[in-house]
Formats: C-alpha cells, sequence, structure tokens
C-alpha cells in the first residue's frame, strides 16, 4: 500500500508543483505532471528517509512531496535551458 499511496500523493504534489512554479521550461502535459509529482514523492521519501525523518518504509506527506516534486521540476527546468540554448 506504501507505493500505491506514494503514487497517489505524487500525482496531488505534481499538480500543486506546477501552480507554485509556472513557466516555459517545464514539462506540461497531464502525463508529465503526473510522472513529475511521482518523481517528486519518491524523492521526497528517500530524502526524509536518509535524514531521520520519516522511518524506513514510511513515505513523505504530500507537504515533502510538493517539496519533492519542486526540487524535481527545478532541475528539469536547468537541464532544459541548457538543450535550448
Amino acid at each position: 500500500m506504501g507505493i500505491i499511496w506514494t503514487i497517489i500523493i505524487g500525482f496531488v504534489a505534481g499538480i500543486i508543483a506546477k501552480f507554485i512554479m509556472p513557466g516555459s521550461n517545464e514539462p506540461s502535459g497531464f502525463i508529465m505532471t503526473t510522472i513529475l509529482g511521482i518523481v517528486g514523492a519518491f524523492v521526497a521519501s528517500y530524502l526524509g528517509q536518509a535524514l531521520g525523518w520519516y522511518a524506513p518504509g514510511e513515505g513523505a506527506g504530500l507537504i515533502g512531496a510538493v517539496v519533492g516534486a519542486i526540487i524535481v521540476l527545478f532541475i528539469w527546468g536547468l537541464i532544459a535551458s541548457r538543450r535550448r540554448a
């Protein structure tokens, strides 16, 4: 159930992150937003477990997943801007 919950939270986090950080270099579309949020949720879960904020096997909550999605979105923007230059 933990992975399914992370995917659901990641979906919502991706949508929230797109509203917080809109821009021209960010991915658009429903599927990319969903993938962005899911990756962000997994990044937040991994970092939270590595830093001791979450117990092993415990996933990030909505706020942690949004922060993770914003980090992934920021990195995506850096990579996309270098490709265009």
